[in-house]
């Protein structure tokens, strides 16, 4: 049993000076409650935060990132919880690697992880996995992450069979035909640093594909790291006509244009590429409206080595679990874009609800599992801090507010910011 006082908690929508106290990992009181504690000094406590798109690369790429320097960057992050993608080597395309991974997870007790399972076998787009192992080992949904399948008849037999099993597939939404090597968006930027542009048709028409079949075969179905106005409007239509479609977007998308590739900084190369202005205000505007439901890191950490190279060479991608909630508040929060629940709502509760996570509020007889925030600490983005092994990230020195100070799953701290 732990006891954290004096907080400012959101419970319920609303947030109340209270104390919280924990017993066997869930949540048994909320209130003013007597007695000594761990003195949260007027903290705002908010549900921890969850990302449903996030790559641990263990097994096969630990030389970028590992279960254990991941989980530690999630803690750090303020998150609780993370769904691992499958594009790993060997791939999570069987029980085995998933009973792996959970073990792992275990073995290293920091945040909860949650695989996600490979459509189809070894991610070469040909057969089905093994959906059935890998469900009763722990995956939590199907994803080729990473790519899209190619053929049409295969991703509508791939979200049926999910749906049997009570899973969804989360689409990356890519034609690679359309990319045809590009490495960035496609318009005045791309022209201007000579680097070979992608159109944002390539992921439009994949988002159109994956609405058509969910909406002609009943099934629900989930778009990964929306980044285009027009792929905003296509998922707002499908949802206006009742189509079973939820998204998701990252910190990068609304908080950064491709004007920034033309620093030639690698680490602003990311897939989905950056986008326009155009682009980035839909995305604002779909997470206001609710057309866009949860915001993700699609944290993609990389060695070193993988982005210190020629911009056409360099690995896509943002190490993004320790900056997401900071970068996430001071966009949308403190310009007052979104309010502070809904912020949270699209950080915890509306991925818990996506995947059937136990988690995402905080109320009696939930999980004990939360985050201590400052907001009004402002701080730079130093990647020599991040404790996850990649350092990549196009939001080096910029200042933000909203501290993480303290992260607690089932009712143990498993990071503490040394000030509190």
């Amino acid at each position: 049993m732990a006891v954290f006082k004096n907080g400012t908690v959101l419970a319920g929508g609303k947030f109340v000076k209270a104390d919280i106290r924990t017993e066997h990992g869930k949540i048994a009181e909320i209130g003013n409650i007597g007695g000594d504690g761990i003195d949260l000094n007027g903290l705002t406590v908010l549900p921890g935060l969850i990302d449903m798109h996030v790559h641990l690369r263990e097994p096969g790429f630990e030389r970028k990132e590992d279960i254990e320097s991941g989980s530690r960057a999630a803690v750090r992050g303020g998150f609780t919880q993370v769904c691992c993608m499958p594009n790993t080597k060997p791939a999570v395309d069987n029980k085995v690697v998933v009973s792996y991974i959970k073990t792992r997870a275990r073995e290293v007790g920091l945040c909860k992880i949650h695989p996600v399972g490979a459509i189809t076998e070894g991610q070469e787009g040909k057969n089905l996995s093994a959906v059935g192992g890998m469900k009763s080992a722990g995956i939590v949904a199907l994803s080729e992450d990473g790519k899209s399948v190619v053929n049409t008849k295969l991703m509508a037999n791939a979200m049926l069979y999910a749906w049997d099993f009570g899973l969804k597939c989360l689409c990356h939404c890519e034609d690679a035909s359309l990319v045809d090597g590009g490495v960035v968006n496609e318009g005045c930027s791309s022209t201007l640093a000579g680097l070979k542009g992608s159109i944002r048709a390539a992921e439009d028409i994949i988002i159109a594909r994956e609405i058509c079949l969910s909406e002609s075969l009943g099934v629900p179905v989930h778009i990964c790291h929306v980044s285009t106005y027009s792929g905003v409007q296509l998922i707002r239509e499908a949802k206006a006509r009742g189509v079973q479609v939820t998204a998701e977007t990252c910190p990068h998308y609304f908080t950064l244009t491709d004007e920034i590739i033309r620093s030639f900084d690698a680490n602003t190369k990311v897939n989905p590429p950056l986008r326009e202005e155009r682009d980035r205000l839909a995305i604002i505007a779909g997470l206001k409206d609710g057309t866009i439901d949860c915001i993700v890191t699609d944290h993609a950490p990389h060695h070193e080595d993988d982005k210190r190279v020629e911009y056409d060479l360099a690995a896509f991608g943002i190490s993004g679990l320790e900056t997401s909630f900071a970068l996430s508040y001071t966009a949308l929060v403190k310009s007052g874009e979104l309010t502070l629940p809904e912020l949270v709502q699209k950080m915890s509760k509306a991925p818990a609800e996506i995947l059937g996570l136990d988690g995402g509020e905080l109320a009696v007889g939930a999980p004990a599992d939360f985050t201590a925030v400052d907001l009004d600490a402002q701080w730079t983005v130093d990647p020599a801090q991040f404790v996850s092994k990649g350092k990549n990230t196009p939001f080096a020195g910029r200042k933000v507010f909203g501290k993480i100070k303290l992260t607690v799953v089932d009712g143990d701290i498993k990071y503490e910011e040394k000030t509190l």
